[in-house]
């Protein structure tokens, strides 16, 4: 297979679903306690495409920043939360909204699969966020081995969910 410059115009997301309840405001930490509703696009998707999704006990969401205005997309580094008792750190050593791409990933609890609806538990994604795929949690894809990160990552973590 010969290798070549991807053309960004070869990279295209269509949004799988939409975040339906949960918070309505962009706000940081405190998440554990919401529940929302993910909701397959029936448009695109029969109900079957999420046929065996109950089994599992947790989703991994990929999801677009859509609140997110272009001119506010960081490119270099900031302290986190601009909070100046943290180190200056580049955009890609940090987990933020204002990412190049604006695309956020998160973890969060399967409750119910109703029909086209994702109940779930812990989505750090706001009411009408689209959802760009929608992933069962594998024990076996996450990290080998011990995990390790710095004290100020830890404590930025501590009240999120």
């Amino acid at each position: 297979m010969e290798r070549r410059t991807p053309d960004p115009a070869d990279v295209v997301s269509r949004p799988v679903a939409t975040v339906v309840g949960g918070r309505s405001e962009v706000r940081d930490d405190d998440w554990a306690a919401v529940s929302s509703v993910i909701r397959l696009d029936a448009a695109q998707f029969p109900a079957e495409a999420l046929a065996g999704l109950a089994d599992f006990s947790h989703l991994e969401v990929v999801f677009h920043f859509d609140r997110v205005p272009v001119g506010k997309i960081e490119r270099t580094a900031r302290h986190p939360r601009g909070n100046t008792d943290w180190p200056l750190v580049g955009i890609f050593a940090q987990r933020g909204k204002n990412r190049p791409n604006r695309i956020g990933v998160s973890r969060c609890r399967l409750v119910e699969v109703a029909g086209y609806d994702l109940r779930v538990e812990g989505l750090d994604a706001v009411d009408g966020t689209p959802v760009l795929d929608i992933k069962p949690y594998m024990a076996e894809y996450g990290p080998r081995g011990t995990t390790e990160q710095p004290r100020w990552a830890t404590e930025l973590m501590r009240d999120y969910y």
